[in-house]
C-alpha cells in the first residue's frame, strides 16, 4: 500500500497533470506524467472508468494491483513526479503479476 504522500488528495489535483503533462501509451494502460518541485515527493493515482468493468469489485482490484506494482517499482520513480495510470482493459484484474510488473516498468522508464 502507498503511504499517504504518494497519493492526490482532492478532485482538483489531478487537473495539473491533465493539463500540463505529457503521456505513453502502453496496450493495456496509460501513464500520463508531469514534473513538480523535485524536493516533494512523487504522487500516483489510478484511473479505471466504469467501461472498463461495471463491476466495483474489478476496478478496484486494478486500482489495488497497480497501485502495489508502483510501490515496488518506487526506486525507478524521480521525486517530484505526478503520475497517473489510466486503465483500459479489465484484463488487468486478472493478469500474471509478473506481466503486470513489466507493464508498469515499462510505462515508468518512458517517463524518464
Amino acid at each position: 500500500m502507498l503511504g499517504r504522500s504518494h497519493r492526490f488528495h482532492g478532485y482538483g489535483s489531478l487537473r495539473g497533470v491533465y493539463q500540463r503533462g505529457r503521456s505513453v501509451r502502453g496496450p493495456l494502460m496509460s501513464l500520463k506524467f508531469a514534473q513538480r518541485q523535485a524536493g516533494r515527493p512523487y504522487r500516483v493515482a489510478v484511473v479505471v472508468s466504469r467501461k472498463v468493468s461495471k463491476s466495483a469489485v474489478t476496478r478496484n482490484r486494478i486500482r489495488r494491483r497497480v497501485y502495489e506494482q508502483v510501490r515496488l517499482a518506487e526506486k525507478e520513480i524521480a521525486p517530484g513526479t505526478d503520475l497517473v495510470f489510466t486503465a483500459f482493459s479489465d484484463q488487468l484484474a486478472t493478469i500474471e503479476a509478473q506481466k503486470l510488473k513489466n507493464l508498469v516498468e515499462e510505462l515508468l522508464k518512458k517517463t524518464n
